[in-house]
């Protein structure tokens, strides 16, 4: 009798829930044709926005249960008032990887180490400010991270020495200068081996230089997403990678061999396997079991 009653109020739970959508409003950011969630009664809720290619920080509303109307977009103090739930995070932007998400890497690890676990290059998304080896602060859960605002508090000559050492092709090895800290040396590190600029008016876009050997592909995307390659197969079409979460989880995940997204992830991601790449695969795995 008492699980037929425990039965019956999570039945009735899930009910007020999905009546609760229709009357919800809810602040969320978005990246470019991704997916906004929203908790609702203790309940992670993700549905993809009308439109489907809106970018930005926006106020939603469930239409069903699998897609949510964009109302508008959101204002500044609705933004930092969203942001100020989460925490905060001084980093260096290193490189543009798409629309306006970034490579980045924390310009202290060790507080990064003390609050996240451990200091690694991370993602930062819906970034509108900044340039390569700049200053800003972002916001996160410590997996998934959104720009916030660039770090007025930060000297401008560390990111300017980069900038004109990284234009000259300096080694990072020979990279010096006063006032350098072990986090920008990393920093420069990341962005001489992973990423090569683009000669153009538009300085700030970046593409990834293709690494020598499938081990070193791999590997590099792992790293960058904070991961750790255990072994890979070739299965003529695809890569049967095994590989290892930050906190420690093992995966095995079918990657793609020209671009390194994802065939299967090897979990349930609702379908959306192929929205991702290998990098941003650790990011979303992670970000799911925290959850």
């Amino acid at each position: 009798m008492r699980q037929r009653n425990t039965l019956n109020q999570l039945i009735q739970s899930l009910l007020e829930a999905d009546q609760a959508l229709q009357t919800t409003r809810f602040v969320a950011p978005c990246v470019f044709r991704g997916k906004v969630q929203t908790r609702i009664q203790g309940l992670v809720r993700t549905f993809s926005p009308v439109p489907k290619t809106f970018e930005g920080w926006g106020i939603f509303q469930p239409k069903d249960l699998n897609t949510a109307d964009l109302i508008e977009e959101a204002s500044l103090d609705v933004i930092a008032r969203y942001c100020a739930l989460l925490k905060a995070l001084r980093v260096r932007l290193i490189a543009n990887l798409d629309r306006r998400t970034w490579l980045a890497y924390p310009v202290n690890g060790a507080d990064m180490q003390a609050r996240f676990g451990s200091a690694r290059p991370m993602m930062v998304h819906l970034v509108t400010e900044g340039s390569r080896f700049e200053s800003v602060i972002v916001r996160g859960s410590g997996q998934v991270w959104w720009y916030e605002d660039l770090d007025r508090r930060a000297d401008p000559l560390p990111a300017e020495s980069m900038r004109e050492a990284f234009e000259n092709l300096v080694g990072f090895d020979q990279l010096k200068f006063s006032g350098m800290t072990p986090e920008m040396r990393q920093t420069y590190q990341i962005a001489r081996s992973g990423v090569s600029p683009i000669r153009s008016d538009s300085a700030r876009r970046t593409v990834q230089r293709p690494a020598t050997t499938n081990d070193q592909r791999l590997r590099q995307a792992l790293e960058l997403g904070g991961g750790k390659l255990m072994k890979y197969t070739d299965r003529d079409e695809f890569w049967l990678v095994e590989w290892q979460t930050p906190s420690g989880e093992t995966h095995t995940s079918a990657i793609n061999k020209h671009d390194l997204t994802v065939v299967s992830s090897g979990i349930c991601l609702s379908g959306r396997d192929r929205d991702f790449d290998l990098q941003s695969l650790v990011n979303v795995i992670e970000q799911r079991f925290e959850d």
